[in-house]
């Protein structure tokens, strides 16, 4: 059993990134009885979801003449057109069916402004608007954040970079995550945790 100061973010599990849904992540199903096995080792577990609205600016069909992975330029920064996924109160937004975590403390929704999207479980992707994660492990007195699920290259890298930023022993456990590997992105990834101080397991 982990030490009460830490803490497991499930990053994403849901029925769009596994295999059959609208932006499926390759073995994406795979993570969800490897999670189950995990998530019984700590005593406190976080699950993260994305939930957008219906044309969110992030889905390429928002985007006249855009396809699934371009790349546009958004007022804050660049941003990866997405096939339409994870929409509010649909079956694609639901949590996979093989993810059991019966002792969640809390879930996160992001995405949920139709004006911009978000992958980390800390910011929406201006890397300014706070989703309140942050202030709810630091009144909680966590010192360790280990993070799990999908996509290993998009919202697990950008939630353990914040969680790493804000101060947080962080750490990955890559074998219970999957990539996209968008031109390289899981490879930049485990650059970038190396540069930062990320913890892969």
């Amino acid at each position: 059993m982990r030490r009460d100061d830490e803490i497991l973010i499930v990053v994403d599990v849901q029925n769009d990134f596994c295999p059959g849904g609208r932006l499926a992540v390759s073995g994406g199903d795979e993570v969800a009885p490897l999670i189950n096995r995990i998530a019984q080792g700590f005593k406190h577990v976080v699950l993260t979801q994305d939930w957008h609205t219906p044309h969110h600016s992030s889905f390429a069909s928002s985007h006249p003449g855009k396809k699934p992975f371009e790349m546009i330029e958004m007022p804050y920064g660049p941003q990866v057109l997405w096939p339409d996924h994870c929409i509010m109160h649909t079956e694609g937004a639901e949590f996979h069916k093989g993810l059991h975590v019966p002792h969640v403390e809390l879930i996160i929704r992001k995405g949920y402004d139709r004006a911009i999207d978000s992958y980390s479980a800390f910011f929406e992707n201006d890397h300014k608007t706070p989703t309140g994660l942050n202030g709810y492990l630091r009144e909680r007195g966590f010192r360790k954040v280990t993070l799990v699920g999908l996509a290993f290259d998009f919202c697990v890298r950008y939630s353990a970079e914040d969680a790493r930023s804000h101060g947080f022993e962080t750490e990955v456990i890559e074998g219970a995550c999957r990539a996209i590997d968008l031109n390289g992105s899981a490879a930049q990834t485990r650059a970038s945790f190396a540069e930062r101080g990320v913890v892969l397991a």
